[in-house]
């Protein structure tokens, strides 16, 4: 087996020459594509409001969940970014399935805080019974009112497409829509438009979540809520024109 001067297999050397090259073309499609800017400007203005949110200060433990929640959510969209931008559009999809979750997660503890210390202190049969995804979704269905069941919809095309093996799921390794499914990375544009703007979707909800812990009176995170603020205008005015809904 042929390795480099530092012992790594010439095959992953390669793989991984492969994968910068993609990311060249990735950043081109970027750079020609207006839209794919605007969900990455939001992106980046939703990770840092958990970076902004980790840094206060507190001594509520509870607080401190929220804290470590946003974290986790920085870095998968971190690494989701890294993967499609690579060429890995499925796997990036999977890690958004992990944000998606940690939303809804939030969302919940956003509308009734004293739910965060039965999560913090539950074992694991009593979080499976009140805290498993599926439980989420369904309490957050019955205290907003919806019967359209649109969370449990889009969890299950996250699951489908990227988080089970299934039929369903070769189809996010397919370059073209009726080709072959390939093996490695690869970069097309509707693949990558595809990962990205479901990125910037969960980014919008993510930052609506985050800023509902912020306290009010602590201006160190000021300056991160008003960006994002501003990126999310542009970004519903973009894609939902037509609707003054807060959660796309």
């Amino acid at each position: 087996m042929s390795k480099d001067q530092n012992g790594i297999p010439l095959n992953l050397v390669n793989l991984h020459s492969g994968e910068e090259q993609l990311r060249e073309k990735a950043l081109s499609i970027i750079d020609g594509d207006l839209r794919l800017r605007l969900h990455l400007a939001v992106v980046e203005a939703a990770m840092d409001l958990p970076d902004i949110f980790r840094q206060l200060d507190t001594r509520d433990e509870d607080l401190k969940v929220v804290q470590v929640l946003g974290m986790r959510t920085f870095n998968a969209f971190g690494a989701s970014l890294k993967l499609t931008l690579s060429g890995y559009h499925q796997n990036s999809a999977l890690i958004l399935r992990d944000v998606l979750e940690t939303v809804f997660l939030l969302n919940l503890f956003a509308g009734d805080r004293n739910l965060i210390g039965r999560w913090r202190h539950a074992d694991k049969k009593a979080r499976m019974k009140e805290f498993s995804p599926v439980e989420v979704r369904k309490a957050l269905d019955a205290r907003d009112g919806f019967n359209s069941k649109r969370r449990a919809e889009m969890y299950e095309l996250f699951s489908e497409l990227a988080g089970h093996p299934n039929m369903k799921s070769a189809w996010m390794m397919r370059p073209q829509k009726d080709g072959d499914a390939v093996i490695g990375p690869f970069m097309e544009a509707t693949a990558l438009e595809a990962v990205i703007s479901e990125m910037g979707r969960l980014a919008v909800q993510l930052g609506e979540q985050i800023i509902a812990f912020f306290p009010t009176d602590w201006t160190p995170g000021l300056p991160s809520l008003v960006t994002f603020s501003q990126h999310k205008r542009e970004w519903l005015s973009t894609f939902y024109p037509a609707t003054r809904h807060e959660n796309p």
